[in-house]
């Protein structure tokens, strides 16, 4: 019977040791992993203490032209090539979940470590995953699966464990970001702006994932997972994409001093009575021009911490794409690989603090919210007093023109979001509102 001291003890190959390396997909970014390990195989050799051995490529059509590939490599048998005794890392980018997860997990359970640039996996499944990792005494590493080359989760992992982490937030997806980037930039609308990230490759064919943020809602897990220690999956997330967004919108945020970016915001809040729960949401947001975020600009991402000592920080860079992704995946492979010759594991799943998922409805936020009312005298004044009955202040009422109408822009101290949402809610019923045009929240003052 094996022991929980045996389990723990990695003595590793030995200095010169050959670490053998499964890759599990050629698409864009296993074709940039495949490469660059080639390329650079005398400098991966030096600072790992030991040569990397490409063993094998699963594909799912081995027919296909796979450039200068040697076709000995490749296999449509992935669980095969899992199960090789020389096979000591199994590299996952394959994409999706159900298929993913059983290969990820037969590699962990066989004492394979395990590298993958999978979002939707490790959101879903990190509890299994990390579990299979420490019975089978081997590392599990995800540096890809957020935010690509952007090195987020080793310093969350490692840098920032002795520190206490108050928020986490940030432009995690590049294609919303390059969409409300243009509208802001250009004027143009959310149909053209997504035709045009569609045409240069930034959006897939079928965008969901991004514009309606599934794919953001996924990094958030991930990202309030590690950054507060307790387990949070996408389920827990609440999620709003930028479809609804319009030119109007935008232009009214910066006639306020602000632009609209998609936020992952994962919070440590704490209620009245001192009990702390965690709150992880997506939702486009107004944020203030001069804010570190309202500057990254195309298909850039940008990751921004505050933590009790270190203060303020912020990891900017290349969130997605082939080269910056296979960047993060090797960065990961470097690690693995060491401790496969050198013995001993990276820092494992933390969730001890196991706090409570907020209600999103106790989530404190603002409102900017955009709307046609009724031209009359007292009309401000009733507005005014359907906030203030909700125990809600206003920081900004601006009032413009809108034909025989009146459109008001109102800005909200911050308040809850049930609070808020029944207000507008209330607003939307009522006769002397013609329209409530757009709903966003604030952040960032």
């Amino acid at each position: 019977m094996t022991t929980t001291a045996q389990r723990t003890y990695n003595p590793g190959k030995g200095v010169g040791e050959p670490v053998g390396i499964a890759i599990l997909g050629h698409g864009t970014v296993g074709r940039e992993v495949v490469r660059l390990m080639h390329e650079y195989s005398e400098d991966f050799t030096q600072r790992i203490g030991g040569p990397l051995e490409l063993k094998g490529v699963a594909v799912s059509d081995k027919e296909k032209h796979r450039g200068t590939l040697a076709e000995d490599l490749l296999t449509d048998d992935a669980m095969s090539l899992i199960e090789r005794d020389d096979v000591d890392l199994v590299v996952e980018v394959i994409g999706g979940i159900d298929y993913p997860r059983k290969l990820v997990l037969a590699a962990l359970k066989a004492g394979k470590s395990v590298i993958t640039a999978n979002k939707a996996l490790v959101a879903a499944h990190a509890a299994e995953l990390s579990e299979a990792a420490d019975a089978a005494n081997v590392d599990l590493y995800f540096e890809a699966a957020v935010a690509a080359a952007i090195p987020v989760v080793g310093p969350l992992r490692r840098s920032l464990a002795g520190d206490q982490i108050e928020s986490v937030s940030g432009i995690v997806n590049g294609t919303t970001n390059f969409i409300l980037d243009a509208m802001d930039s250009t004027g143009a609308n959310y149909d053209d702006m997504l035709a045009e990230a569609t045409a240069l490759g930034y959006a897939e064919a079928d965008p969901t994932a991004d514009v309606e943020g599934y794919d953001a809602a996924s990094k958030a897990a991930i990202l309030a997972s590690l950054a507060f220690h307790t387990r949070v999956t996408a389920d827990d997330v609440y999620c709003e994409g930028i479809t609804n967004i319009t030119s109007q919108d935008i232009e009214a945020a910066k006639k306020a001093g602000y632009t609209i970016k998609l936020l992952a915001i994962c919070e440590k809040l704490t209620d009245a009575e001192g009990k702390k729960s965690i709150s992880a949401r997506v939702h486009p947001t107004l944020i203030p021009r001069e804010h570190p975020l309202a500057s990254v600009s195309k298909s850039f991402n940008a990751i921004f911490v505050e933590a009790e000592a270190a203060g303020r920080l912020m990891f900017y860079g290349n969130g997605a794409g082939g080269n910056p992704t296979a960047s993060a995946v090797l960065g990961d492979i470097v690690g693995a690989a060491r401790n496969k010759v050198h013995g001993g594991r990276a820092p494992g799943d933390s969730t001890y603090a196991n706090l409570p998922i907020a209600d999103f409805g106790e989530v404190p936020t603002r409102y900017h919210i955009d709307m046609e009312v009724i031209d009359r005298t007292g009309v401000l004044a009733e507005i005014a007093s359907r906030f203030s009955a909700e125990g809600i202040s206003l920081r900004t009422v601006r009032q413009e023109e809108a034909g025989e109408n009146a459109r008001l822009i109102v800005v909200t101290h911050t308040a809850l979001e049930s609070d808020l949402a029944r207000t507008v809610s209330q607003l939307q019923e009522s006769e002397i509102v013609k329209s409530v045009n757009s709903v966003i929240r604030l952040e960032g003052e």
